[in-house]
């Protein structure tokens, strides 16, 4: 099995919609580090798992100094952000996503 982890960092911001009342109902930002993390048995024809790029246009091209409640169809919790991108990358099986130094979330394929 091949792998490769690609860290990207961007700054974005987000507003949740919570059941409870809480700050983080407000518009705020963050400088998130994405750790995205894919695998293959097979090498594809260039010689690669993923091509870095890839993962870059996917994750950082797209929400990189963006509100993510306009780029992304749901709740943009870093726990849905992580599921989204192991979704949009075929070979991720594993992503954490860090919204701040103490609060990381990590969505893995079983």
């Amino acid at each position: 099995m091949y792998y490769v982890k690609k860290r990207i960092e961007i700054s974005a911001a987000h507003r949740l919609s919570l059941p409870y009342e809480s700050k983080c109902s407000c518009l705020h930002g963050h400088n998130w580090v994405i750790v995205v993390e894919c695998r293959a048995k097979e090498l594809n024809e260039a010689g690669m798992v993923v091509d870095f790029t890839e993962i870059k246009r996917v994750v950082a091209d797209r929400l990189d100094h963006a509100v993510l409640n306009d780029v992304l169809p749901f709740n943009p919790t870093a726990e849905n952000i992580a599921r989204w991108i192991v979704d949009s990358i075929p070979q991720c099986y594993r992503c954490e996503v860090r919204e701040s130094e103490g609060n990381t979330a990590v969505y893995e394929e079983d």
